[in-house]
């Protein structure tokens, strides 16, 4: 498998307009640095997403764009088949993204001043679509212990008996914990929202990188009251590295939330995709499975790189088990300084660019840095060599 695709030839990013390598230099930073921070991947797409997207561009005709059969058509074949989710046609929506449809559903299902209970550290945005829906935001922070994290039950029963409690936003796979959850913790996590009458909210977008030995569960596929109880936003986007193409998917069982949901996709006017999205989905999901599965084994690679390189150089460090997404969360807190510190150094001294962990909890992310570890080996491999004065010397 590793011979079909190649993943070690560097692909010059530079004055492409990509946010993740051009935005940087824009604000400063140094010319020569190596970007580990965005969620995107540095490997070019799938061959047959990449033929797909040149047919499409050699028609030559690019108006507004109609969703058609072969796109519902790919979603539940690949869902089945993939993931043994039997997925109902009129239970999809589309959408231009995943955090445009997670604003969406907290718009449709929450009213101002209502609390949404987050899983922290967590992604970024889950904060800011929050808010920006006059919402607040609830945190149950996970427990960290022995590399990994878990639920506190007790924390995350008492946060949705809350009164204001109206939604759970669910990271699953979680960025930027690394957690591939079980479907008995999805059951459990289910049936407290159903006792205190939260709805659940699951982003998925990560669901295809998941390391070998695991696996992922659909939320809506654990059972029918999870369904019932559940919207589902998923995009082929982070899997296939084709973000710039703005598609995404909601999809909900309940016809009333669906209805409320389709409303506030128009009221957002996030209700038109662009003619090259549903071309890349189709090509993704019909034909890029392989691709998809060289790629964990690539990515796993690069996780063992960083763990053979952290417990050899820098053993005071931990990173923590990864058991999807291609962010790895590496564990800090035995050196002296702020993670934004320690942050700016690492820019500024060894010229590479991590998240700090705060970003994803003021508190819950303090202490860690994530690393994006989706980019050639060698790059991955420059990048820690230069961040090993600066973790060295605190």
């Amino acid at each position: 498998m590793k011979n079909l695709f190649d993943f070690d030839t560097p692909i010059d990013r530079r004055a492409s307009g990509s946010y993740k390598w051009d935005e940087p230099v824009a604000e400063g930073a140094p010319s020569d640095f190596i970007p580990l921070w965005v969620a995107d991947m540095d490997f070019q797409a799938a061959p047959a997403i990449r033929r797909a997207l040149a047919d499409r561009v050699a028609h030559g005709v690019f108006g507004y764009t109609q969703v058609t059969d072969a796109y519902y058509e790919a979603i539940l074949s690949w869902f089945s088949r993939r993931h043994g989710w039997a997925i109902e046609r009129a239970d999809i929506l589309y959408t231009s993204g995943v955090v445009p449809a997670l604003s969406c559903a907290i718009k449709a299902l929450a009213m101002p001043g209502e609390q949404a209970v987050v899983l922290s550290p967590v992604y970024n945005c889950f904060f800011s679509s929050i808010r920006n829906n006059g919402c607040q935001v609830l945190e149950c922070p996970l427990v960290y212990e022995e590399a990994t994290y878990h639920i506190d039950w007790e924390s995350f029963e008492a946060c949705c008996a809350q009164e204001k409690t109206t939604l759970f936003l669910l990271c699953n796979p979680h960025n930027p914990a690394g957690r591939v959850w079980t479907p008995e913790e999805l059951a459990r996590l289910n049936a407290i929202c159903l006792r205190h009458g939260v709805i659940v909210v699951s982003d998925e977008i990560h669901c295809e990188l998941v390391m070998p030995g695991y696996r992922f569960t659909p939320f809506a596929a654990v059972s029918e009251a999870c369904r019932d109880n559940a919207i589902v936003l998923n995009s082929p986007s982070k899997s296939f590295n084709t973000a710039g193409l703005q598609i995404a998917n909601i999809v909900c069982h309940n016809p009333d939330w669906r209805r409320r949901i389709d409303r506030a996709i128009n009221i957002n006017e996030v209700c038109d995709v662009n003619p090259f999205g549903p071309v890349a989905l189709i090509a993704a999901y019909n034909e890029s499975e392989d691709w998809l599965d060289a790629l964990n084994l690539y990515i796993q690679g690069n996780y063992s790189l960083l763990c053979g390189f952290i417990a050899r150089e820098l053993p005071a460090l931990t990173v923590t088990r990864l058991e999807g997404t291609y962010l790895a969360w590496l564990d800090i807190r035995s050196l002296s300084g702020s993670t934004g510190h320690l942050t700016d150094r690492l820019r500024d001294e060894a010229h590479v660019l991590v998240s700090p962990g705060t970003l994803y909890g003021a508190v819950t992310g303090e202490g860690f840095l994530r690393l994006n570890l989706a980019t050639q080996r060698a790059r991955l491999a420059e990048a820690l060599q230069r961040m090993l004065p600066v973790l060295r010397q605190p």
